[in-house]
């Protein structure tokens, strides 16, 4: 899976938000806010392929935690972005 190319983060009033650019972007109905991990992530996979096991190397990595917690997490966040049809 890849996050979908038309989504880039910007800084809004000291806050991380995902917009979508182009013409289709300008009627916002939501912002999708993201905490700090979230945007770690997003990041370090943006424009590249990724998958569960890679977001929780990623995790596990950064901020040291077990594997089995790092999976559960990679999983929910990948579950958001699927829920927001961030990711393709």
């Amino acid at each position: 899976m890849k996050i979908k190319q038309q989504y880039k983060v910007r800084e809004m009033a000291g806050e991380y938000v995902v917009i979508m650019q182009g013409k289709l972007g300008s009627d916002l109905t939501r912002i999708i806010s993201l905490n700090e991990s979230a945007l770690y992530l997003w990041r370090a996979v943006e424009g590249k392929e990724f998958d569960v096991n890679h977001v929780a190397d990623l995790l596990a990595e950064h901020y040291g935690i077990d594997d089995e917690v790092a999976q559960r997490d990679a999983a929910r966040w990948i579950e958001r972005l699927e829920e927001c049809g961030l990711i393709e």
